[in-house]
């Protein structure tokens, strides 16, 4: 790979901007100082630039506590995006593993990895996403068998069966905590789901997708690398959920 296109990819600066640096003697290979921007660094290659270390990575994997107020883009000119918390990278090619709401929290992965994030938001893959919520009204059984039979949301969405668990109903509050597993990302589908039996839901949370679970001890707002058994599970077969 080039000596400019490595240290673009990591997010050292625009290929312009590293070609004259580069010119200048800023970055080095093994030791030595190149100022050849075409050089082609070879494997393992230990490689410096203004004195610090670069090592490249192809993928990188991070696991995303998502606050609300923070939107699921790439870049906006007025509002704070989930790849703006991602301190550490400088890189510029993240991108957030499908959306969740503005006022959505919970389980974000970020990557570059187009191939994984095909598979994992692929209508034919079904991978199972995982939700806890704060519902305005009591959740029945009724409303158990509806999700599970397929329920038709509006005359665009007939929502695919989705498992609903009560896990704690309040009947003075008049509010219900569920679990709900679906097997799409249709937009805003939850809502329009609890919607559809006439309740509304006041709190969302992502908290599993595939075989990854939200890590308890990040924070809203706080993330960390993927581990490699990680990494592992969400490429292998488990990607693929419940059919």
């Amino acid at each position: 790979m080039r000596l400019d296109k490595y240290l673009a990819d990591m997010g050292i600066g625009t290929r312009s901007e590293l070609k004259a640096k580069i010119r200048k003697g800023s970055a080095t290979v093994n030791g030595s100082i190149i100022k050849d921007p075409g050089f082609q660094v070879p494997a393992q290659a230990i490689v410096t630039f203004c004195g610090q270390t670069v090592s490249y990575e192809s993928n990188a994997y991070y696991m995303l506590n998502k606050p609300a107020g923070v939107i699921s883009a790439t870049e906006d000119p007025k509002l704070k995006t989930v790849i703006d918390l991602i301190e550490e990278s400088h890189r510029t090619d993240l991108f957030p593993v499908g959306r969740l709401d503005k006022d959505t929290e919970g389980l974000l992965l970020i990557t570059n990895d187009g191939a994984l994030s095909h598979r994992l938001l692929s209508p034919k893959h079904h991978v199972d996403k995982v939700y806890y919520a704060i519902i305005s009204g009591i959740v029945s059984k009724q409303e158990i068998t509806a999700f599970a039979n397929g329920l038709k949301v509006d005359d665009d969405l007939t929502a695919m069966p989705a498992d609903l668990t009560i896990l704690h109903t309040d009947p003075e509050k008049v509010t219900s905590e569920v679990e709900i597993t679906i097997r799409e990302g249709k937009f805003h589908q939850i809502k329009r789901m609890f919607e559809a039996v006439g309740m509304k839901v006041m709190y969302l949370k992502r908290i599993k997708m595939g075989s990854l679970s939200l890590d308890p001890a990040l924070s809203p707002g706080e993330y960390r690398r993927l581990t490699q058994d990680e990494v592992e599970a969400l490429q292998s077969n488990e990607t693929k959920g419940t059919y």
